[in-house]
């Protein structure tokens, strides 16, 4: 009787490791999966607005048709991006994955409190090669890192009633995720600005006559 409940307590935990790895696996064999999909007609760096879903096709798992929503594919790869999204009237969420479909941060307008969400986007690695005068500035904004260098993310605005739905679709139009200056450009053009203007001090002191 012990031998038979070993057995089955061995069988249990084996089947339960197995479904965990396929779990974690099922994401990065998918062959179409939700990135794949919106590959096509989304552009890098800059919102879309999905369609609607319907029973028989959706482009992101889980889509509710009472909600607006806008996905934004983004690379890292040439740096940091900015995300803005203007909140709606009813309710508007936003949420991070990765490049394999796993949700990774979110957050909605009641925890933003304002009107607008705002934050930065970027790896680990450009954080830590934040200056250190921008690592300062950046204490007083959100910065989010991203576990992968490409990923989507997903606004979604509700709309109470159907008729509201132009609405929310305008909500989650309106939101941007765009490329980051480099603090070394305005580093830069605050160095040239100001040999422009030693340049034109000593050409004015060249010009000035002598009594």
């Amino acid at each position: 009787m012990i031998r038979w409940l070993l057995w089955l307590l061995a069988g249990l935990i084996l089947g339960g490791i197995v479904h965990l790895v396929t779990i974690l696996v099922l994401p990065e064999t998918a062959p179409r999966d939700a990135y794949a999909r919106l590959e096509p007609i989304t552009k890098v760096n800059d919102f879309t607005l999905l369609p609607a879903p319907s029973p028989d096709q959706a482009l992101l798992p889980y889509m509710d048709p009472a909600f607006a929503a806008s996905v934004c594919r983004y690379d890292l790869a040439t740096g940091a991006i900015k995300l803005t999204a203007p909140v709606s009237q009813a309710y508007t969420s936003v949420t991070f994955y990765t490049r394999n479909g796993i949700a990774y941060y979110a957050i909605n307008d009641r925890a933003a409190g304002k009107k607008i969400i705002e934050l930065d986007l970027m790896t680990t690695a450009q954080r830590e090669a934040l200056p250190t005068e921008e690592d300062v500035t950046a204490a007083d904004r959100l910065i989010v890192e991203s576990p992968t260098p490409t990923g989507l993310i997903v606004v979604r605005a509700l709309s109470p009633e159907p008729s509201l739905m132009p609405m929310a679709d305008a909500a989650v139009s309106a939101a941007k995720c765009r490329p980051l200056p480099s603090p070394n450009t305005g580093a830069a053009a605050g160095a040239g600005a100001g040999a422009t203007g030693a340049g034109a001090t000593g050409a004015g002191a060249a010009s000035s006559p002598r009594g």
